[in-house]
C-alpha cells in the first residue's frame, strides 16, 4: 500500500506539471495585448493591482516563479543553447509565452520529477538498490527529453496547419490584389477573416511593417520563424517580384495553383503510406481477436471431443 500511494503521489505531482502546460498551451496572442484589451474594454476604471489579480494563478504566481528561476539559469547556460531554444519556441508559436531560459529549466524539472520519484518508489518497496538507480537514471533522460519532444510535436502540427492553410490564403491575398488593395492591405484583409496560425504570423508581418521594418525583412524573418519550405518559396517569390516590378497578382494566382497542386501531392503521399501504417495495428490487434473468435469455438469443441481426451491424457 505505501508503494503504492507513492506512486499515486508522483503521478500527482507529473499530472499537475502537465496541466500546468496544458493550461497556458493554448494561448496564441501575446498576453500584453490581451491585457490592454480588456483594459480599453471595461467601462469602470482598474488600477494596476487589479489588473494583475484578474489573471489568473498559472500567469500570477507559477509562470513568474519559473521565469525567474530560468533567469538564474541563464547566466549559466551558454549562449548557442539559448539562441537554439529560442528559434525553435518562435518555431511552436511559443504556447506558453516563456523564453529559452525557462523551456530548458523546465527540462530539467521533468528530469527530476521522473527520476527522482521512481527511485523513491525503489527505495520504499526495498528492491534492488543498484536497479533502482538505473531505472531512475532512465526516467530522468526521458523526463529530460520530454519537454522537447513536446516542443518537437508542436512545431510539427503548426507547420501542416500552416501548410494546410496556404492555398486558401493566397487565394484570398489573389482576389484582394486583384480587386486593387495592395499587398500590406491584403495581408491585413487576411489577419481579419481568420482565426489560424498563419492569419497571425501576418498580422505580425502587418505589426514590424508598421513599425518601420522593411516589407522584404519582416516577410524573410516570417519565414524563418515557421520553418516551411513552401513558405520560404513564396517570400522568396514575393520579394523578387516586387524588386523586379513584376505583377504582384500574377505572382500570387502562380504560387496558389502550385500550392494546390502540392497540397494534392502530399494528400495522395499519406494515402500510399495508410496501407503500410495499418499493417502493424492489423497484425498485433485485429488478426488475433479473429482467430479467437473463428476458433475458439472449435477448440472448445475438440478439447471436449473423445480427441480432446486422448490429447490430455497422452500430455
Amino acid at each position: 500500500m505505501p508503494a503504492a500511494l507513492l506512486i499515486g503521489v508522483v503521478v500527482v505531482l507529473v499530472a499537475v506539471v502537465v496541466v500546468i502546460i496544458g493550461v497556458r498551451m493554448p494561448q496564441s496572442q501575446d498576453p500584453i495585448q490581451e491585457r490592454l484589451s480588456e483594459l480599453m474594454v471595461s467601462e469602470e476604471s482598474m488600477t494596476l493591482e487589479e489588473l494583475e489579480l484578474s489573471q489568473d494563478f498559472a500567469q500570477r504566481i507559477i509562470v513568474p516563479f519559473f521565469n525567474r528561476i530560468g533567469q538564474l539559469a541563464q547566466r549559466f547556460t551558454p549562449q548557442a543553447t539559448l539562441e537554439s531554444a529560442k528559434k525553435r519556441l518562435e518555431m511552436a508559436g511559443n504556447p506558453m509565452q516563456m523564453n529559452p531560459a525557462f523551456f530548458l529549466m523546465l527540462r530539467f524539472v521533468f528530469a527530476f520529477l521522473f527520476g527522482t520519484g521512481l527511485f523513491l518508489v525503489f527505495a520504499r518497496t526495498g528492491r534492488n538498490f543498484l536497479q533502482g538507480i538505473g531505472i531512475s537514471l532512465l526516467f530522468m533522460l526521458i523526463g529530460f527529453a520530454f519537454p522537447n519532444l513536446w516542443l518537437t510535436g508542436r512545431i510539427r502540427g503548426r507547420q501542416k496547419s500552416i501548410f494546410r492553410a496556404m492555398p486558401d490564403a493566397l487565394d484570398l491575398l489573389t482576389i484582394s490584389v486583384e480587386a486593387g488593395l495592395g499587398f500590406d492591405a491584403a495581408m491585413a484583409k487576411v489577419h481579419e477573416k481568420w482565426e489560424n496560425d498563419l492569419s497571425l504570423e501576418l498580422g505580425r508581418v502587418i505589426q514590424e511593417i508598421r513599425l518601420g521594418k522593411l516589407r522584404r525583412d519582416a516577410l524573410r524573418d516570417m519565414a524563418e520563424r515557421l520553418g516551411v519550405n513552401e513558405m520560404t518559396s513564396f517570400v522568396a517569390a514575393v520579394i523578387q517580384s516586387e524588386q523586379l516590378g513584376v505583377s504582384m497578382a500574377k505572382v500570387l494566382r502562380i504560387q496558389s495553383d502550385q500550392m494546390r497542386v502540392r497540397r494534392r501531392q502530399m494528400a495522395e503521399e499519406e494515402a500510399h503510406k495508410a496501407p503500410i501504417k495499418m499493417v502493424f495495428p492489423i497484425a498485433l490487434l485485429i488478426f488475433p481477436s479473429i482467430l479467437i473468435i473463428l476458433l475458439g469455438p472449435a477448440a472448445m469443441l475438440l478439447l471436449s471431443s473423445p480427441l480432446g481426451g486422448i490429447l490430455g491424457s497422452g500430455g
